[in-house]
């Protein structure tokens, strides 16, 4: 999410990219709509793993998982410049205008995590964007390098935090252990993968339960739960809205690069990330998605090649947009990018709607191999209302309301005629 631009001053690549990336936020985020937390990680905490559903969940892990939430990232920290540079510009204040978005970015998001749903990322973005201020006025190679400090130090984070489960493990396996570690250990691994156990039940019959359960649920668990991913994402985060700082800075998001280029780029990073992506998915099928590799891969080990995947996919998106800019689907994208923070909440609203208790209730009814049937129509409703809606008003309903809140006063949203 970004903070809302006047159309004139409008990239339309941004545009393109935001669209794709909350068009694939969705599918990133329905097994968590639809399904326990641990389905997320490994499909046997659903109770399915078909060969469909086996599918669906390595085309997520490979393609989907982290990416979106990178390339949004990307084009956060992207977004940042630009509007620092509009307002200086102007004669404002350009950190200030910042933190004040960043500000009610954070209230909304809270919002949104309490109402809706608890995977919230604008708290994330909100914080992390703040960080991200020092770091505005660096040249692009010197942006490209800190952004891979902190993608070392959050490699470094994960990776020692699956080192300290496996340390368990061992412990708990071995022929001295008490009864007390046996017990806590296959309570806690029972809870990752175990679709009978305590804990999955529980928060299946929470969330089949009617709004104010679900909602004191969150309340209760909040703000130690979104503590703890915040830890798992924050570096990572600030790691991807730096190097879209400096892909922004060398033209790249702007679609100034040729062709080829893009295509070269994309080409790369799909042969530098993707084999190693199916080499993780067949460990764990082949374990039997056993606990241990299907956490610590989608956590740690796949982080590696999500950063060349993310900037395979920003590629691909912008040599497709250079080679077929009069598409007739070229300007529904960019409008459901334009409106990304509408869609995004409005996505939490529909899915919420239907898989809640408050709603239709079928959370935990619903397979992962069918989860695309959920999918398709929420891009097709995407496609189908952004761009009417751009073409009255100047501003998404929830972009109105984030600079309405910003500036202290009602915004105007219809266009001038």
């Amino acid at each position: 999410m970004t903070a809302p631009m006047s159309a004139s001053a409008r990239i339309p690549a941004i545009d393109v990219l935001r669209g794709c990336a909350v068009m694939g936020i969705l599918w990133m985020n329905i097994t968590a709509f639809a399904l326990p937390q641990p389905a997320y990680f490994d499909p046997a905490a659903s109770g399915h793993t078909g060969v469909a559903d086996i599918a669906f969940w390595c085309v997520s892990l490979a393609l989907v998982d982290g990416k979106m939430r990178a390339l949004f990232a990307m084009l956060f920290g992207a977004s940042m410049l630009l509007l620092i540079d509009r307002e200086e510009m102007a004669g404002r204040d350009g950190t200030r205008t910042h933190l004040i978005r960043v500000g009610w970015l954070f209230v909304i998001g809270l919002a949104h995590y309490l109402l809706l749903w608890w995977g919230d990322i604008l708290m994330v973005y909100a914080i992390v964007g703040v960080a991200a201020l020092s770091f505005v006025r660096r040249p692009p190679m010197a942006l490209v390098k800190t952004a891979f400090f902190f993608f070392l130090l959050h490699f470094l984070l994960v990776a020692g935090f699956m080192a300290s489960i496996y340390a368990w493990h061992h412990s708990a396996a071995a022929p001295d252990a008490s009864a007390a570690t046996r017990e806590s250990y296959a309570a806690f691994i029972a809870s990752l993968t175990d679709p009978t156990s305590p804990a999955i039940l529980t928060e299946i019959a929470t969330y089949r339960s009617g709004f104010a359960t679900i909602f004191l649920h969150k309340i209760g668990h909040f703000p130690g739960e979104w503590f703890w991913g915040f830890l798992f994402t924050g570096l990572d985060t600030l790691g991807f809205m730096l190097l879209g700082m400096a892909m922004l800075k060398g033209g790249f998001l702007t679609g100034r690069w040729s062709a080829d280029q893009y295509w070269r780029t994309a080409r790369h990073c799909f042969l530098i990330g993707l084999l190693p992506m199916a080499a993780l998915a067949t460990w764990v099928i082949a374990s039997g998605f056993d606990a241990l590799p299907a956490y610590g891969t989608a956590l740690a080990w796949s982080f590696p090649f999500r950063i060349p995947l993310a900037v395979g996919w920003a590629s691909l998106i912008l040599w497709l947009l250079t080679r077929h800019r009069d598409h007739p689907m070229v300007p529904r994208i960019a409008a459901a990018g334009r409106l990304a923070l509408s869609n995004y909440l409005a996505t939490s609203l529909v899915m919420t709607a239907l898989f809640d208790g408050w709603g239709l209730g079928l959370f935990g009814h619903v397979r992962p191999a069918l989860l695309p049937l959920f999918i398709l129509p929420g891009w097709a409703a995407m496609l189908f209302w952004s761009l009417p809606w751009s073409r009255r008003f100047a501003l998404g309903p929830a972009e109105w309301l984030w600079r309405s809140l910003c500036n202290g006063r009602p915004q105007k949203i219809r266009k001038s005629s």
